[in-house]
């Protein structure tokens, strides 16, 4: 297997997080899939939109929200959350 690049990595270390035991046997398959993949959408928004781009601080010392990063983060948040919900 080719070595993968870290944002690659960190999405695929985050998605085997989800493999614990007490889940993997008793949760229904499509419950353990939406758990599976909440995970890497998590992990592959902080690696593309993380939180240190989305606040920044503003030239009075405050922290200033890039409005359409959080944006982009929240929806694939919000897509996480759903799927692990199911």
């Amino acid at each position: 297997m080719s070595e993968l690049s870290p944002a690659a990595q960190a999405v695929l270390n985050k998605a085997f997080s989800a493999y614990d035991e007490e889940t993997l046997y008793v949760s229904p398959a499509e419950k353990h899939a939406g758990m599976v993949a909440a995970a890497a959408i998590r992990a592959a928004a902080d690696q593309v939109v993380p939180e240190s781009k989305v606040y920044r601080p503003s030239s009075d010392g405050t922290m200033r929200c890039e409005d359409d990063l959080w944006i982009i983060r929240r929806v694939f948040y919000a897509i996480a959350n759903e799927l692990e919900a199911q």
